[in-house]
């Protein structure tokens, strides 16, 4: 399983992952395949190290090489609470 783990000013880590991507099996794959929406993008989780709540995100599939750790940043702050 491929993650990424990304800290913030307030010192909070944020480990981020594509949803179904822990699972190694056939349903996964077809579950996986089903997220992608129309225009590419799949379901990520990112997970706090603190009291703050799990977020999800709609990233590029290639979201893990694509995006800095300011652009992951911008894009929790500005889905929490969605």
């Amino acid at each position: 399983m491929k993650q990424r783990e990304v800290t913030a000013i307030d010192n909070t880590t944020w480990t981020c992952v594509q949803a179904y991507a822990a699972v190694n099996s056939k349903a996964a794959e077809k579950a996986n395949d089903l997220s992608e929406s129309e225009n590419g993008e799949v379901p990520v989780v990112c997970t706090p190290s603190g009291g703050a709540q799990t977020v999800r995100l709609q990233l590029p599939k290639n979201w893990l090489e694509a995006y800095s750790d300011e652009q992951l940043l911008q894009e929790i702050a500005a889905n929490q609470g969605a």
